[in-house]
């Protein structure tokens, strides 16, 4: 592998490591903020005891996000400087607004709700949890606006002499199409990731016979939580491919295989293909579904990868546009398919426990369990989709990965680097593993009212 192989793996096994972390974070801030304000509402202290609990569970998270999230920038300036010294003035003007606003925002107020719970009111602590919360979707945003700018690069100009982009309409960057998709779908994909988490934490301790009113209340809640997330997630997808479709044709026929423009195009469900020779061997297809996808109607015309090569060629000039077209193809459907079974097993166990039930077989309790790790799947195969079918572009159409890559540094230094961060990660999995299974054996302590907590209706 040489410098741009080495430098693209370990970006990529940094952010997708990151990004385990980052839509827990997201979901579990609302959840627990949802659990607090309804003890703030009852002074029922099954809520409270609930929002203690899954609140420790949601600052081990946080805090490995921030640890993550904070390698994965520095290796803008480490592996791909000649990519900040390019784009420095646009990319990095949400990143500041998220630096400044959301990630302060975020911090600030999840810490007074850290040690305010005998020094605040209980209107300012639950205010508190709710700002941080706040902060730490607005931080998303900013952070999708960034992306999305690559995958759909507005509101700049390219200056000849100094050879950057420069930045000439914020409000066009933070405003780009692309990122008021992605935006909703990367919050339904973190209820969902949180719902399940939730869910499969309450299911275990109901499997052991822990205190199963407040248990089977939680796992309800975060099952009704991932069914709604998933028809969201459902949804803005539904929206995010018709985009994709408009803004980066090359994607979205590599996600299905179609190798030439076609007009009722049905929905790939599974292919065998010749990429050398760009056409299936097998593609057992859902007729129109690729044009109701993409177009909204079931005679819309999707382009094909052999024909948009062709004119990214004439466009752009001599190369290989194609992105890696078995992982687009395989990511993109392993993401929907781990979505939807998180959906439908959150069906089942709002089926299994209607009417004051408890599932009584160990299979439901095991697929519980299991099924935490569904949502991680399709959000880490999302990206990896959104990302690989990109390629060979860091911006799209108008800079190349290629170009992008550090010139000062070497093979060594790289490899070097990679292996150190994925020891490291590695540790850090185990880390975090090990305290949330500490923490959710422990279980809910028994929880007094804070002190000063009087009741709410004379806030």
């Amino acid at each position: 592998m040489d410098v741009l192989d080495l430098s693209r793996w370990q970006f990529g096994i940094t952010t997708v490591y990151h990004f385990l972390f980052v839509p827990l974070t997201i979901g579990l801030s609302v959840i627990v903020a949802g659990l607090q304000t309804a003890w703030y509402r009852t002074r029922n202290p099954d809520h409270l005891r609930l929002t203690r609990f899954f609140g420790k569970l949601f600052l081990i998270n946080f805090a490995m996000g921030v640890v993550t999230g904070i390698v994965q920038e520095f290796q803008f300036g480490m592996n791909w400087s000649a990519y900040s010294r390019f784009v420095g003035d646009v990319f990095g003007a949400p990143l500041a607004m998220e630096g400044l606003i959301a990630f302060f925002l975020e911090s600030t107020f999840l810490g007074l709700w850290i040690f305010g719970w005998d020094k605040l009111s209980p209107r300012l602590h639950l205010a508190a949890i709710w700002l941080a919360a706040l902060g730490t979707n607005i931080s998303a945003y900013f952070i999708l606006a960034a992306n999305s700018w690559m995958q759909h690069p507005v509101g700049y100009r390219l200056n000849p002499a100094g050879g950057r982009a420069e930045l000439t309409d914020i409000w066009a960057v933070l405003g780009n199409s692309t990122t008021l998709v992605t935006f909703p779908h990367v919050l339904f994909g973190a209820f969902v990731t949180a719902g399940a988490f939730v869910a499969g934490v309450s299911v275990w301790q109901l499997s052991r016979g822990r205190e199963v009113a407040m248990f089977r209340g939680s796992a309800r809640m975060a099952m009704v939580v991932t069914l709604v997330a998933a028809a969201g997630v459902a949804l803005s997808g539904h929206w995010q491919a018709q985009i994709m479709t408009e803004q980066q044709p090359m994607k979205m026929a590599a996600a299905e295989a179609l190798w030439d423009d076609e007009t009722s195009a049905g929905f790939s469900l599974f292919a065998v293909g010749d990429v050398e020779n760009g056409r299936n061997h097998v593609n057992v297809q859902i007729p129109y579904g690729l044009s109701l996808l993409a177009t909204n109607t079931t005679d819309g015309r999707v382009e094909g990868v052999n024909d948009i090569q062709s004119r990214y060629e004439a466009l752009y000039g001599p190369g290989d546009y194609r992105p890696v077209v078995g992982l687009a193809y395989w990511s993109f459907r392993l993401m929907i398919g781990f979505g939807v079974l998180a959906g439908l097993l959150a069906l089942a166990g709002l089926w299994l426990t209607r009417r004051g039930r408890l599932p009584s077989g160990r299979w439901f309790h095991r697929l519980a369990v299991a099924g935490i790790g569904l949502p991680f799947l399709a959000n880490s195969l999302g990206w990896i989709f959104t990302e690989m079918g990109r390629q060979p572009w860091t911006v799209f159409g108008v800079m190349r990965t290629a170009a992008a890559v550090s010139p000062g540094v070497d093979v060594t230094e790289v490899s070097i680097t990679l292996a150190g961060f994925t020891l490291v990660y590695a540790a850090l999995a185990v880390i975090e593993v090990r305290l949330l299974l500490k923490f959710i054996r422990i279980g809910p302590h028994e929880e007094t009212e804070p002190a000063g907590a009087v009741p709410a209706l004379t806030y």
